[in-house]
């Protein structure tokens, strides 16, 4: 039999509450089917009682009746103290819902069955919070039910629906909650209402009282987890607080309250999820009374959808880019070129929500393994491995799917022995990268710290200039000195000397690189999104340097550092905190979700 649909939405003030004669499951059936629960063992029936009521609540083993998410999502209950798909039946007295009516002297009350099914949406992730929240729940609402119903006896609303009055012509009731995501909640707002996005909870009925049937099917309340997430946080709650509140306000509209349809109406409502909250002990006030408070506070999320969300919340928003392009020094390394806990802690965050984080720098890629396994960020699941795809040495090395090597370009051995020659006559430190490997032709304090700071391959030191053009391929040659030194003397003379035979790039003040013409990290980050087949969309790109100006400017949303050059703020999107303000973990929380 078709249900009809009660929508709920938290801010609109729109009178939108209506009947739809669709069969609900064919929305539902989007999600992967699983199979059917089948009944607990005996070891499972258990007694429990609450202080709160006089009714005696017990546990048994569920009708084989299934409601619309019984086949599409994930049920939750406890069993030998391991979450399994199964769910519990709730038994209550009768005597509290009924009205009073003349029986026999010995006759026997029959219980009423109230049966409840919580269920997850498979695309929320299997997350712990996200576990014990389904199995409070699954207490918790049927305690919920049993004080609304007592609420309705002897009581007089004005404007509440009175289909559902007189509960002892019933023998069981059903309700099924539905935890779900934004895009879910989304699509069913879209389908059911004509509303194209998220909202935090739904309710659609299945109430049909012409059909004088001995089951009241109450209906389904669906309730978005990461709206509750970033309302939680607005209000300074818990997400079960939340979670609650969106509970008792879809119970409510169940039972035929509806604070659309008159000022009155809002009051009477208003007054029972303050009433049954009150009643059950939980936190917070109830919804109407909440998006009141927003609005006046100015702190609805829709007005605030790029503040930073809070640390370990991620998980509860939905990521906006598929991929993270980062630069490394001046970026996501620090002024000690070192990844902080927090940087590395967004990281973690934002991989485990299914973000890719590519790094694109004019290191070596040994050197990032390096600043990254300080950090456990190596590996099958982290940042960087040899199979994961990257672009190095200022996109003169590119590798691509399983970490094969998609692109390498040379630096001209003329330009690069010319370089080296001026290095040997002025005294000036000068490193050759050819792939993993750094090559110099004499030891020196710049050239050390280049390992024990900024973690690239120890320099080997070659006999001369012509034995290393002979053993090995170049792709960039990169001189140190001082930011003066490299302001004053050798950006003016190389960027004259090279002519077109080579570019000099800057992403350091106390370094200077020759590269190859017509290469960049914005041309490597290009190959690498073709071949990963990933539209420029889907990316957000982070960085400080000149180098990074090409890279912020072909992705969706680029964010450089306070920290970086004038000309790369210039074109930013968007300007963040220092590298040394954590500036990456910050555009990671504000901006990737």
């Amino acid at each position: 039999m078709p249900p009809l649909l009660y929508p709920l939405r938290r801010t609109l003030r729109l009178p939108f509450l209506f009947h739809h004669h669709h069969q609900m499951a064919r929305v539902l059936s989007r999600a992967s089917p699983l199979p059917c629960p089948s009944p607990p063992s005996a070891a499972f029936v258990s007694n429990l009682s609450f202080s709160h009521s006089s009714i005696p609540f017990q546990i048994s083993s569920p009708s084989p009746k299934s409601s619309i998410f019984g086949a599409a999502f994930r049920l939750v209950c406890r069993e030998n103290e391991r979450f399994s798909k199964r769910f519990g039946r709730i038994l209550a007295s009768q005597r509290g819902y009924r009205k009073l009516r003349r029986r026999p002297a010995k006759s026997k009350e029959k219980e009423l069955e109230l049966g409840v099914k919580i269920c997850i949406e498979e695309e929320l992730p299997d997350d712990p919070e996200i576990l014990n929240i389904a199995e409070m729940l699954r207490l918790d609402v049927p305690i919920a039910m049993k004080l609304a119903f007592e609420g309705l006896k002897d009581s007089e609303y004005k404007t509440r629906d009175t289909t559902i009055s007189d509960l002892g012509g019933f023998e069981n009731v059903e309700l099924s909650v539905l935890l779900c995501n934004d895009e879910f909640i989304r699509k069913l707002n879209k389908e059911w209402r004509d509303e194209d996005h998220a909202t935090d909870v739904l309710s659609m009925s299945q109430h049909i009282p012409e059909l004088k049937l001995p089951i009241l099917m109450l209906g389904d309340i669906v309730i978005s987890v990461e709206t509750a997430a970033r309302q939680a946080e607005e209000r300074g709650h818990t997400l079960i607080d939340e979670i609650r509140i969106l509970m008792v306000h879809g119970l409510l509209h169940l039972l035929g309250f509806d604070h659309e349809i008159s000022d009155e109406a809002e009051v009477e409502m208003e007054k029972e999820e303050e009433l049954l909250l009150k009643s059950l002990g939980w936190k917070g006030k109830g919804l109407i009374q909440s998006a009141y408070d927003a609005e006046t506070d100015g702190n609805s999320h829709t007005e605030n959808s790029d503040d930073r969300k809070k640390e370990g919340s991620l998980r509860f928003y939905k990521p906006k880019f598929s991929y993270i392009f980062c630069d490394m020094d001046g970026t996501m390394l620090n002024s000690k070129s070192q990844i902080t806990a927090a940087t590395a802690k967004a990281l973690k965050e934002a991989l485990s929500r299914g973000v890719k984080v590519v790094v694109a720098t004019g290191k070596a890629r040994p050197a990032v393994i390096t600043a990254l396994k300080a950090v456990d960020l190596v590996g099958k699941d982290g940042v960087i491995s040899e199979f994961s795809p990257g672009v190095f040495i200022q996109g003169l090395l590119v590798y691509g799917r399983q970490g094969r090597k998609i692109f390498k370009r040379n630096l001209d051995p003329d330009v690069c022995r010319e370089a080296f020659h001026y290095s040997c006559k002025s005294e000036v430190p000068l490193i050759a990268f050819s792939e993993d490997r750094c090559l110099t032709l004499f030891d020196h304090p710049l050239v050390e710290s280049l390992h024990t700071v900024y973690h690239e391959p120890k320099a080997e030191i070659m006999p001369s200039v012509e034995h290393l053009l002979a053993i090995a391929e170049i792709q960039k040659v990169l001189f140190l000195d001082t930011a003066e030194g490299v302001a004053t003397a050798l950006r003016p003379y190389w960027s004259e000397a090279v002519g077109g035979r080579a570019n000099v790039v800057q992403s350091q003040a106390d370094m200077l690189e020759i590269v190859p013409p017509g290469t960049s990290k914005g041309s490597g980050v290009r190959m690498l999104l073709d071949h990963l087949n990933v539209p420029a969309q889907e990316v957000m790109a982070i960085g400080d340097g000149e180098n990074d100006i090409e890279m912020l400017e072909l992705a969706s949303l680029g964010i450089a550092l306070s920290n970086g050059s004038e000309k790369t703020k210039a074109v930013a999107n968007v300007i963040g905190p220092s590298n040394d303000e954590d500036g990456v973990a910050d555009a990671i929380y504000r901006y990737a979700f």
